[in-house]
């Protein structure tokens, strides 16, 4: 099978082996490891029920993080969402809960699963537990979804970047976010075509945030974007599945985000230097932190 370079061709190599997303990961992985096909998904799955644990214990852990500034949320959220008032109907509101789980066990040094990186972990897990939930998608189902959010982190990270460090939170939560879309679609029986669309409507949508945690630390604001991206992965996948395309092709909106990183400040990329971070109470909470002057 090629190396797959590009969104262009991820769509191509679907159609014309008459496969998903997923499927085309879970053969990609299988020839460059030379691992049996049944055993990556043995090791997927189990990357799958340590989400699950995550968010079982986010849900039901309400203390603060050793940082002090995070923590509590997921379970007043979950509170919250039980009694009916959330205004975001079921799939997005329990989406938002289980990644405000997923990030709350992170901040507490829990183990969770990085999708691509630590910093925005909730969100895949967060999209996928409330398809379980709502729609009562089968674990092996997931399991694929996993795949098929490999598969476009794969070519995002070959193109452009992951990491707040390297391009702002846009490469990060916008990477996560986007993954989540293409994935949801998938998993909603939407064409490659469909998925990958989904994906760039989803990393225009955060094309250009910056990576401006407080204190340093992967909280604040970062937790409540991990939540945020839930619901825009939402938005992207029923905008694709309604037929509805991103007017400016995904490979494109790559590149556009690869250039938007190279282009931002070294203030506004993970280095605490800039915006929230910065704010007088960002400040104030780095000295009570460390115990110094910002």
């Amino acid at each position: 099978m090629m190396k797959i370079q590009s969104m262009t061709e991820l769509v191509q190599v679907c159609e014309s082996e008459g496969k998903t997303i997923g499927e085309i990961m879970l053969m990609m992985e299988a020839k460059n490891s030379g691992k049996e096909e049944e055993t990556i998904i043995g090791m997927m799955e189990e990357r799958l029920i340590k989400m699950k644990e995550a968010v079982d214990r986010g849900i039901k852990d309400g203390s603060t993080a050793p940082s002090g500034i995070s923590g509590g949320d997921a379970v007043r959220m979950y509170g919250y969402v039980n009694q009916g008032k959330s205004l975001s109907g079921h799939y997005i509101s329990n989406a938002m809960t289980f990644s405000l789980a997923t990030s709350e066990s992170n901040a507490r040094m829990g183990v969770i699963v990085a999708t691509p990186t630590a910093g925005a972990a909730g969100i895949l897990p967060g999209v996928l537990f409330s398809l379980h939930k709502n729609d009562g998608t089968p674990y092996k189902d997931l399991v694929m979804g996993l795949f098929t959010a490999s598969m476009l982190g794969y070519v995002i990270a070959n193109g452009s970047f992951i990491s707040g460090a390297a391009g702002g939170c846009q490469a990060e939560v916008g990477s996560a976010t986007a993954m989540a879309a293409g994935t949801i679609v998938e998993l909603k029986g939407g064409t490659p075509k469909q998925a990958v669309n989904a994906t760039a409507i989803a990393m225009k949508s955060l094309l250009g945030l910056v990576c401006d945690p407080v204190a340093g630390l992967v909280e604040v604001p970062c937790i409540k974007r991990n939540v945020i991206g839930t619901s825009i992965a939402f938005s992207a996948a029923d905008l694709s599945l309604s037929g509805i395309e991103s007017r400016i092709p995904c490979d494109e909106v790559i590149e556009a985000m690869y250039r938007v990183g190279k282009d931002m400040p070294r203030t506004l990329r993970e280095t605490a230097l800039g915006g929230l971070a910065m704010t007088p109470t960002g400040k104030k909470v780095k000295e009570q932190l460390f115990h110094k002057k910002p």
